[in-house]
């Protein structure tokens, strides 16, 4: 069973590159929303943390409050550190009976979808690692149109992610979304891709 990442900054259309991994048949794991779930519902992640960051993290009701813990971390470079050590264990683990869920249905592949899957470590639990890129201002321009933002705004977010050489450097494979791409025509790329990943001219199941 092969477990593809896919990654790239905002605005870069990996929206429409997971469509095409599902069309293939593959399960996707949103990493974030999976870390945010484990934030609430795990005890031994809780205790980890509590353990190494002090009970002040919780709010009234005793769960994680992420802004109190972010408070923290990102303004101390080894807290950082050891959260990061902290929760990769256990995103790994979930990860791991996430991926075995999907064997269990029958699936092909999974899709991991994280916008931060180098940095955390999932990237190397992958067998492939797809960075979806897009030239900046194609970015802030699908950006304000998707959220109703102004430009500004949209261009700080940009500008706040790595850049374009980061995601070259640390993916095993690229795919360009550029201004002369439609949706339909960069889908049909990835498709082709998520093939040749998978083990060669694998069809679309269908309905």
């Amino acid at each position: 069973m092969k477990r593809i990442g896919i990654t790239g900054p905002t605005g870069a259309g990996k929206t429409t590159a997971l469509h095409a991994l599902t069309a293939l048949g593959a399960a996707v794991i949103d990493a974030d929303a999976m870390y945010h779930d484990l934030l609430s519902s795990d005890q031994g992640l809780k205790e980890a943390l509590t353990g190494r960051f002090g009970t002040g993290i919780l709010d009234e009701g005793g769960q994680i409050a992420r802004k109190r813990l972010g408070e923290i971390v990102f303004s101390d470079h080894q807290a950082l550190e050891d959260l990061n050590a902290i929760t990769h264990r256990f995103i790994l683990e979930e990860l791991e009976r996430r991926t075995e869920a999907a064997r269990r249905e029958g699936r092909e592949a999974v899709a991991v979808d994280a916008i931060r899957l180098i940095e955390s470590g999932i990237g190397a639990s992958c067998d492939a690692v797809v960075g979806i890129l897009a030239p900046s201002e194609l970015r802030i321009r699908r950006i304000m149109a998707r959220e109703g933002i102004g430009e500004a705004y949209a261009r700080k977010r940009v500008e706040s992610q790595p850049g374009d050489d980061f995601y070259r450097a640390h993916c095993s494979h690229i795919l360009e979304n550029g201004p002369e791409d439609t949706p339909e025509t960069f889908q049909r790329r990835a498709l082709a891709l998520f093939r040749s990943l998978l083990g060669g001219e694998k069809e679309i199941p269908s309905s």
